[in-house]
């Protein structure tokens, strides 16, 4: 076939003194990770990249006498972005022009991880490809000859098994003597149907800007119908020159019935298909599955699947969350620690040396920083979000989110939602102003929407769950009436956001990596990052809401607000002193269920008052910090419509589930 020939410039070698940097790419659950600390360390740095509120890595290595800054970019399935993630790592390939990208690649799913590497290549990028897992694909008999892909590709290909180690050394030794190139610069790896190559000449005719990359690429990126090179193009290019490129588009697209994007990505399918054929030899038997391979199928099974969930959810959050957390360290810290030792000894130390009755106050007073700040946050919430942190860092290395994302993307869907939502709604149990961060994951506005409102309203924070697990555990008809209130509410109102609110429907694919056994470093280290985080970010707020409740009440606002809670408390059957608990709520979820845990130590709550009241509280407004980070991911209006929502309604429930109760004269 006939190749226009398209004059344009790759991104050079950095020329900048410094650093030589190396950029990983490549799917999500391929191994990027691994590698990235397989070759940098220790000496990691993690930063939001700037103007977004995606995270980045950033390590150091030594390789020979050159020292290189590796940057470990989100997962990208394509180079034209649909998630904030893919957004931001093709920003910093285009951006930051690194002197070397390393793809890992999936070495059991190369027909699905080649197209990308094509991309890659069409763009000027100079790559190493990294075949990874190849000890997962010689498991089901995959044989892949990484030469012989090479031959093909015209770039270099590794093979290795990052999590034991094995091909790293030859990873750097490549990088060591890389010099770039690939035939013909590698930017025009496969030739199109006659009409795109024919588009693709006059395009890059009409191309007079400089991009940073190959105008055929640009002409490629066009003819998929990317936004923002389109708008780029639009702006960089002279009026009339745009206009001809949009009317070569429009008289491309009018050669075939489906979108031109699609044809593209047919074709990199098929020269991925013919490549593999070429570079691998299929098993030479039948491979029997592996137990992990059987497992694995069990969790993505409705049946089976569902059984494994309960069981996580029964062992992993109430019995190690709920029971231990909650109750046998909590009872530790909070009763023997804190109640015997600490606060007693503090204040008796404060009294004795501030003469002063309002420091007193402040510092170990009803709502002092020591006595009930650094009390709750300590004794009461970080013995329940450090095992949830354990058994999330657990479920995370073991490889089971991927397979839980398939299992309920099924039920998903029903709310406009699809099996990509899991990360957030997980990660929602464990704190939900990072998890609505996390939303940016979803694909479209209208999945951040409904997964920023459902979170808000009806997944509680770790604390929280823990706390309300302890005080419900006792009464197992009152902690099954929560779960299904709770359940009901996050399935309805999520239909019916579905419904109301515009967009379009999501799509779902997913890289499931393998299924393997944690590793105890693994989870430490995961484990102590979120408890560091949990400490620099949470922790403060603590001592911030401490310090506003002791401000309110010295100003007399704190009374006010109880007394405008009090009749709307006592209208869902709870007594005059659970307004605290909203107002607690208000600062901090896990503040509230803390406060709900004192009114319950008092006794002052019956059975179905525990119960109106833990549904209620955790169906209330988000907490200050969430509220605001919502109005940063999406908006003032739309934080505040669902802080407006939210409010009604968590009483509404709550007066209705009361209401019930009582007319039935149910005793719990």
């Amino acid at each position: 076939m006939h190749r226009h020939t398209c004059h344009g410039s790759a991104p050079p070698p950095s020329s900048r003194k410094g650093l030589k940097k190396i950029a990983l790419v490549g799917n999500p659950n391929v191994g990027k990770s691994v590698v990235f600390h397989s070759l940098t360390g220790a000496y990691v740095t993690v930063s939001n990249y700037p103007g977004t509120t995606v995270e980045i890595a950033r390590g150091k290595i030594r390789i020979g006498r050159t020292e290189y800054e590796v940057i470990d970019t989100p997962g990208m399935y394509s180079f034209i972005p649909l998630t904030e993630e893919e957004r931001v790592a093709r920003t910093v390939l285009l951006r930051e022009k690194p002197d070397l990208v390393l793809q890992i690649a999936d070495a059991k799913n190369l027909v699905r991880m080649l197209p990308l590497t094509f991309q890659l290549m069409e763009v000027g990028l100079p790559v190493i490809l990294v075949l990874n897992m190849m000890d997962e694909a010689e498991k089901i008999g995959v044989k892949v000859d990484p030469q012989r892909l090479e031959e093909l590709l015209g770039i270099p290909v590794v093979a290795t098994v990052a999590t034991t180690g094995r091909g790293i050394e030859e990873l750097k030794e490549r990088i060591r003597v890389f010099r770039g190139g690939g035939k013909e610069g590698a930017s025009s790896i496969l030739d199109y149907s006659e009409p795109v190559e024919s588009a693709l000449g006059d395009i890059c005719a009409l191309l007079k800007a400089e991009y940073g990359f190959p105008k055929r690429a640009v002409g490629l990126l066009l003819l998929q119908g990317d936004k923002e090179i389109r708008e780029q193009v639009r702006k960089e290019e002279p009026r009339d020159g745009y206009s001809r490129i949009e009317e070569l588009v429009g008289k491309t697209q009018a050669h075939f019935v489906h979108p031109l994007g699609y044809h593209i990505a047919l074709r990199r399918f098929d020269e991925a298909t013919w490549m593999v054929a070429q570079a691998s030899m299929p098993p030479s038997r039948e491979m029997r599955l592996t137990l992990s391979e059987h497992l694995s199928r069990l969790t993505m099974n409705p049946w089976t699947g569902s059984l494994i969930l309960l069981a996580v959810l029964y062992f992993g959050i109430y019995q190690f969350v709920g029971v231990f957390g909650a109750g046998v360290l909590v009872d530790f810290l909070e009763g023997r620690i804190f109640e015997g030792v600490v606060n007693p000894r503090i204040t008796a130390w404060v009294v004795r040396s501030i003469p002063y009755a309002t420091v007193q106050d402040l510092l170990v007073g009803e709502y002092g920083v020591i006595t009930l700040g650094v009390r709750y946050a300590v004794a009461l919430i970080l013995p329940i979000v450090g095992t949830f942190f354990i058994v999330f860092s657990v479920i995370e290395d073991v490889g089971y989110l991927p397979r839980l994302a398939m299992l309920i993307d099924r039920v998903l869907k029903r709310i406009g939602l699809t099996g990509r939502a899991v990360i957030p709604l997980v990660l929602g149990l464990g704190c939900d102003t990072m998890a609505t961060i996390v939303t940016r994951t979803q694909e479209t506005r209208r999945e951040r929407v409904i997964a920023t409102l459902l979170m808000a309203l009806a997944i509680p924070c770790s604390a929280q769950l823990g706390v309300i697990l302890a005080i419900l555990s006792g009464k197992p008809t009152a902690l099954v009436l929560w779960a299904g209130t709770i359940l009901l509410i996050f399935v309805l109102v999520g239909y019916l956001a579905s419904k109301l609110i515009p967009g379009e429907k999501p799509s779902f694919f997913l890289e499931i990596p393998p299924l393997r056994m944690p590793r105890l470093g693994n989870i430490l280290t995961k484990t102590l990052a979120r408890m560091e985080w949990y400490f620099m970010e949470v922790f403060p707020y603590f001592l911030l809401a401490s310090v506003l409740l002791w401000a309110g009440q010295l100003t007399g606002v704190f009374q006010a607000v109880i007394a405008a809670l009090q009749p709307l408390v006592q209208a869902i059957g709870l007594p005059p002193e659970a307004a605290v608990v909203f107002l607690f709520g208000f600062f901090r979820r896990d503040y509230g269920a803390a406060g709900l845990f004192d009114l319950q130590q008092a006794g002052l709550l019956s059975g179905v008052q525990l119960a109106v009241s833990a549904i209620t509280l955790t169906l209330f407004v988000p907490c200050i910090a969430q509220f605001l980070v919502m109005t940063r991911e999406r908006g003032l209006k739309t934080a505040f419509l669902i802080a407006l929502f939210i409010f009604p309604f968590a009483f509404t429930v709550g007066f209705t589930v009361n209401f019930a109760l009582t007319a039935l004269g149910v005793q719990i």
